[in-house]
């Protein structure tokens, strides 16, 4: 019931959507590193909106979420691979993080002003999609639905939402869990609706507007509650105009760093330029998604560029 995306369409007026739900992939990423509980947060609901927003493409290679601002929160990135392995990591400012206002809108009061972008990389010889809107709006979910309605023509309901299991006696927290859901209203194919007159175009409406109002009505509790089943959600949410779920595509927390991909990185590089890195015997390389740790000797430097 956790770790997924699952696609649905409603049935009345063929809206399409995605459920997304996190537990223990979520959980890891955050696990990773030792981020304050805003951050924290606010890269799990990145996440969240990555794996929606991934899941409404087909592509065959990475979709990245980025955020960059001049708040405490200075960069967030989450990607999501066709085969569904999740990654994600912040970089904040703890100065300017305690000096935030706990209260408010995540987006003004952590991200500051910046942009969110979005990236579909499906390898060499493909072009490369971005697409880029500021960050306007008081949550991810309302900067990346304008972004769909201001460049895609596409009318876009999201809703995040992110939950810590309470700690027991006084003793560490429970996992970090996620949810997200999302809907639009996609162009009808040959303006159909159009053609049909006004009353089609009417009903269109009046189905979009009871979709966002049916999504308005789900709670945070329910879109990250263990106990209740993602197909059941969707049918307490939308069973008066009908819901179809199709088989959902699974979702890990998966890093794609490994020691020959470092090397590779080394060996690009001038060999005087890693001669300046050696500290304390060795060159030290950190990623900063699972942040592990990768150690080099100049020996072992020295073999990289033999075998290039």
């Amino acid at each position: 019931m956790d770790d997924l995306i699952l696609p649905f369409q409603i049935e009345a007026t063929a809206l399409r959507g995605r459920l997304v739900r996190f537990n223990t992939a979520v959980d890891k990423i955050i696990g990773q590193h030792g981020y304050p509980d805003a951050v924290a947060s606010l890269l799990a609901e990145a996440v969240t909106l990555a794996g929606l927003l991934a899941g409404a493409l087909k592509y065959d290679g990475v979709f990245t979420l980025q955020t960059k601002g001049d708040g405490a929160v200075k960069l967030i990135v989450a990607d999501v691979t066709s085969a569904g392995a999740v990654r994600g990591y912040a970089q904040y400012d703890a100065d300017d993080l305690a000096a935030a206002a706990t209260e408010g809108p995540p987006v003004p009061r952590l991200l500051g002003s910046g942009y969110l972008a979005f990236t579909v990389d499906q390898g060499e010889n493909t072009d490369r999609y971005q697409g880029i809107v500021a960050l306007d709006g008081g949550t991810l979910a309302e900067c990346a639905a304008h972004y769909f309605a201001q460049s895609e023509q596409i009318a876009t309901g999201i809703k995040l939402a992110v939950t810590r299991g309470q700690a027991i006696d006084g003793g560490t927290p429970g996992p970090w869990r996620a949810g997200g859901l999302m809907i639009q209203r996609l162009p009808t194919e040959g303006g159909q609706a159009e053609s049909d007159g006004t009353h089609a175009a009417d009903a269109q409406d009046e189905g979009w507007n009871r979709a966002l109002s049916f999504l308005g009505s789900c709670s945070s509790a329910e879109l990250t509650d263990p106990e209740l089943p993602p197909e059941d959600l969707l049918y307490r949410l939308f069973h008066e105009d009908g819901v179809r779920a199709w088989p959902p595509q699974r979702l890990q927390a998966l890093c794609r760093c490994s020691r020959e991909r470092i090397s590779r990185v080394l060996r690009s590089l001038p060999r005087d330029e890693l001669a300046g890195l050696v500290v304390d015997g060795q060159v030290s390389v950190n990623c900063e998604f699972c942040s592990t740790d990768y150690h080099f000797t100049p020996a072992q430097i020295d073999a990289l560029f033999d075998e290039a």
